[in-house]
């Protein structure tokens, strides 16, 4: 934290000049996309394999930034990809629900075994 110009807070000491300078994740991009894409297409069943891909992702993405010391950000990014995520699989999940009860509903309206004609014995 700067508190004046040219300043370094003593909390931080002061930057060694090898140090990387911080740069936002691409994987966090990547786990915002694929999740935006998983929420999308989650109520036509074909969300599940982005969102599951963008959770894997998300998951890769925070070990490299903890193991990055805080020079990888990006964390908002992957939080609201790991949130879109989890709402296309909730969707996938509901439209699964109910195609499953509308087969249901259907197979049992229809007649139960074969309908013979009234002339065949």
């Amino acid at each position: 934290m700067t508190t004046a110009a040219g300043q370094v807070s003593s909390a931080q000491g002061p930057r060694h000049p090898l140090d990387p300078d911080p740069a936002r994740a691409t994987k966090a991009r990547a786990v915002f996309a694929l999740g935006l894409l998983g929420m999308l297409t989650g109520l036509f069943i074909g969300g599940v394999v982005p969102a599951t891909v963008a959770l894997q992702l998300s998951r890769q993405a925070r070990r490299e930034a903890y193991a990055s010391g805080g020079f990888l950000t990006g964390g908002a990014w992957l939080r609201r990809g790991e949130r879109m995520a989890w709402a296309g699989l909730v969707l996938v999940a509901v439209s699964v629900v109910v195609a499953v009860v509308i087969g249901v509903v259907r197979l049992a309206g229809a007649p139960f075994g074969h309908d013979y004609p009234t002339n065949m014995d």
